[in-house]
């Protein structure tokens, strides 16, 4: 029986299958490979962004360890504006530029630390665009494609009962059609959400990176103006 059962799977045709499908298993199947091209554009377009933002962080780094004064690192700023550290840098130099204006000192020192972490949050929050499509395509997907198999069979049953017939020849082609709505959802999910998990790391990568150079901008923010004259 088992290898009967076999044989007649492999004999199936799925492209044949899928083109005489039912209106929900079409509907199931189109709503999945949309979910698919969406994910992988999006890991695609997140994997090219973070490698440019890891290499942009890396030169930038380098700069502004090399530089002892934070006016000339941020002249430098734009060649460097892939760098997430860039735009922390940006929101703490424009405190220090707002605290010297006012009082020619850097007075408020929590302060600064507050717009240092605003900043990070900021670039956290535009580093994690789009990362909770691929965590929505990674839970759904198998449940939509578990509704097009359980409609399917349901179907593929209903026709068993009309013909009358009691050969799984014919009732074999309607469950493959029906489980073909399952692996499709895998194949949406899987990808998905093994690079939502890695792209997670990878944020929480680039905050570690955000935290130490926001300790290293306080530092040279003391050297530079909070030294006894």
């Amino acid at each position: 029986m088992q290898t009967g059962l076999n044989q007649l799977f492999l004999e199936v045709n799925f492209w044949e299958l899928v083109k005489t499908s039912g209106t929900v298993t079409l509907a199931v199947l189109g709503t999945l490979m949309i979910a698919s091209l969406s994910s992988w554009t999006i890991i695609f377009s997140k994997w090219s962004a973070f490698r440019r933002a890891r290499n942009a962080n890396l030169r930038f780094l380098r700069a502004f360890r090399k530089s002892t004064r934070l006016d000339a690192v941020a002249a430098a700023t734009e060649q460097f504006r892939a760098a997430p550290l860039v735009v922390v840098f940006d929101f703490g130099y424009s405190e220090v530029c707002r605290q010297m204006a006012a009082r020619g000192i850097i007075g408020n020192k929590p302060a600064l630390e507050r717009t240092l972490q605003i900043g990070m949050s900021e670039e956290i929050s535009r580093l994690e665009q789009s990362m909770n499509w691929l965590a929505t395509i990674a839970t759904v997907s198998p449940f939509i494609g578990l509704f097009g198999t359980v409609v399917g069979i349901i179907d593929a049953f209903q026709q068993l009962a009309l013909s009358g017939s009691t050969s799984m020849r014919t009732v074999a082609p309607g469950i493959a059609a029906a489980l073909i709505t399952t692996g499709v959802g895998l194949f949406a999910a899987i990808p998905a959400a093994v690079f939502y998990n890695y792209f997670g790391n990878a944020v929480k990568e680039m905050g570690a990176r955000m935290d130490d150079f926001s300790l290293e901008f306080l530092n040279m923010t003391e050297r530079n103006f909070e030294e006894p004259k």
